[in-house]
């Protein structure tokens, strides 16, 4: 029930009666009281005028069903929403509520996460009240090899979601990270089940660093969050709102056009290492060369030095400055 008051709330912006909560919900204006005050328990502020009804003036920044099932608009607003206070990882929890049979669009959001996934085995954490860990489940219909083009979507959903919050002049380090002032600030770790040829489901997750204060000093120089380079604070589940609508107006293109052509532009647009001299680290190599952008199909485009353009997959090399992280 909270969560359909905050929709009412949000969605007229002005005082919503209690005869209208009772009548649009179903239920009891002492029903509708206990929920308001277990509201503001949690730390929303809500004016009550008799006469008027209810209206919300501030809400807390938390992680909860109903504060971002309150603000969703995208086309997969009404599937399965589930929210934790801590787990060990969302793609984990994603990927068990897809076997399970929930449709695509399932989000899995957490406060607190201690074992989420990074590339290449890494351990990605969340401290609570401080990032986002999110990963929702894809269905597409689409060849395995194409997969991978998903995470260069989420990652300019995510970045159209920072700057729509925050204004934050991000950038993208190939494939799956933003960067911010050529530190990280977003990392994506796209994950496919198969059955023989056929995709199963696809998670997506993304971890966002938002209130961090400090960081390890192993992580000091590549690391950073939206508070560190903006001394402000900002309501995590608008993040993950903006996140899903923009993902989701990029995937319904995606899926009618089946390459990335729509949005090479735009990628390129915001990838970090356009341009510059970049290191390819690979399995058991090493060479550089000058990044051009992403091509068709979401794979990088390296000039080596003796002029030979190289396209290089996603998951099968890192790519760096010579110099720094990005």
């Amino acid at each position: 029930m909270k969560r359909e008051i905050l929709t009412m709330l949000r969605k007229d912006g002005t005082y919503v009666s209690g005869q209208q909560l009772c009548e649009r919900l179903g239920v009891s204006r002492t029903a509708v009281w206990k929920a308001i005050n277990a509201l503001k328990a949690e730390g929303y502020e809500i004016g009550a005028v008799q006469n008027k009804g209810y209206c919300l003036l501030q809400a807390p920044d938390v992680l909860t069903e109903a504060e971002i099932g309150s603000r969703r608009t995208d086309r997969w607003k009404d599937a399965p929403l589930v929210v934790y206070a801590e787990t060990d990882s969302t793609n984990n929890q994603a990927r068990r509520l897809a076997q399970e049979g929930n449709p695509e669009g399932t989000l899995v959001v957490a406060d607190r996460q201690t074992r989420g996934k990074g590339r290449r085995g890494r351990v990605w954490e969340t401290p609570a009240s401080a990032g986002i860990a999110m990963s929702f489940v894809l269905k597409p219909e689409i060849a395995p090899q194409d997969a991978s083009q998903l995470t260069i979507l989420a990652a300019l959903a995510s970045l159209r979601a920072v700057q729509d919050v925050s204004g934050a002049d991000c950038a993208i380090k190939w494939p799956n990270d933003l960067v911010l002032n050529r530190r990280k600030l977003c990392g994506i770790l796209t994950e496919m089940n198969l059955e023989e040829d056929y995709i199963q489901q696809i998670i997506v997750g993304i971890g966002f660093n938002v209130h961090h204060e400090a960081f390890p000093e192993s992580l000091a120089d590549k690391a950073t969050s939206l508070y560190l380079e903006t001394g402000q604070k900002y309501s995590r589940a608008e993040i993950v709102c903006r996140v899903m609508q923009h993902f989701a107006e990029y995937y319904e293109q995606f899926l009618t056009q089946r390459n990335l052509a729509f949005v090479r532009e735009e990628y390129n647009h915001f990838l970090i290492s356009r341009g510059e001299s970049v290191r390819v680290l690979g399995v058991g190599q090493e060479w550089s060369g000058r990044s051009l952008g992403i091509n068709d199909t979401g794979s990088l485009l390296v000039e080596t030095e003796d002029g030979e353009i190289r396209e290089v997959l996603a998951g099968e090399v890192s790519v760096r400055g010579l110099y720094s992280y990005a």
